[in-house]
């Protein structure tokens, strides 16, 4: 695949196979070649697990304590009283059967769905569309509640989901790159001890086997993972 230029001078300021500390990989992507637009700064993990195990999955969810720097669209499909509970509490879009209908016509102008447990009748119907783009609602994300009004409120402060695939890596969006290096860091370390606190019984051998932080047109910059698991004690 052909490299913009921007790409290339980019790629040229990343020692190959050196291994940064955090602080000297944040303040490396923040030294790179600029794009026209506010990059989010994303960690990739690859983790020594087997996800065909159910007892080695690693799926939840963390509160970034600076928020992602992203506008979060919610959908949260309910009826009655928890209608206007979810609205008060900044919900974008809200109700059931309309919305049911529109997403099985293939409408997803939304980041995120939460449902209430009486409204799962008819969201189990859509795990067909929902399941492959990893929205569909879940008790163990936070996304399956009577507590709208919470859930809602947490998504827009910057709570993340985040799931293991098939081949043992993990990928997300922690900030923008023109947040602080401090706060870059914090968002970092939050998601990160929250993983590390959640290596599977059944896991053998190491568990964290590689962590790389890029930018998102940037190229990857690898992370000492010692001293990474050192600032996380």
């Amino acid at each position: 695949m052909k490299r913009s230029k921007r790409y290339s001078e980019a790629v040229t300021k990343v020692e190959n196979g050196k291994e940064y500390s955090l602080e000297e990989a944040i303040a490396l992507l923040k030294d790179l070649p600029k794009t026209k637009f506010d990059e989010s700064v994303e960690v990739a993990l690859r983790l020594g697990v087997d996800p065909k195990h159910a007892d080695q999955m690693v799926r939840g969810t963390v509160s970034l304590p600076n928020g992602t720097g992203k506008t979060v669209r919610v959908l949260v499909l309910t009826k009655g009283a928890k209608e206007k509970e979810a609205q008060d509490a900044g919900a974008d879009f809200v109700g059931l059967d309309e919305y049911a209908e529109k997403l099985q016509k293939g409408w997803l102008e939304c980041d995120v769905i939460i449902a209430t447990p009486d409204a799962m009748s008819v969201v189990g119907k859509l795990g067909k569309i929902l399941g492959p783009k990893g929205m569909m609602p879940n008790p163990k994300s936070g996304t399956v509640t009577m507590d709208v009004a919470k859930a809602v409120k947490d998504v827009k402060a910057g709570k993340i989901e985040f799931r293991v695939d098939r081949n043992g890596n993990l990928q997300v969006a922690a900030g923008k790159l023109s947040f602080d290096a401090p706060k870059i860091k914090e968002n970092i370390l939050s998601f990160m001890d929250t993983v590390v606190r959640m290596k599977p019984a059944a896991a053998k051998g190491q568990y964290l086997r590689r962590v790389t932080v890029t930018t998102t047109m940037g190229p990857g910059v690898l992370l000492d993972r010692a001293a990474l698991l050192d600032e996380l004690k």
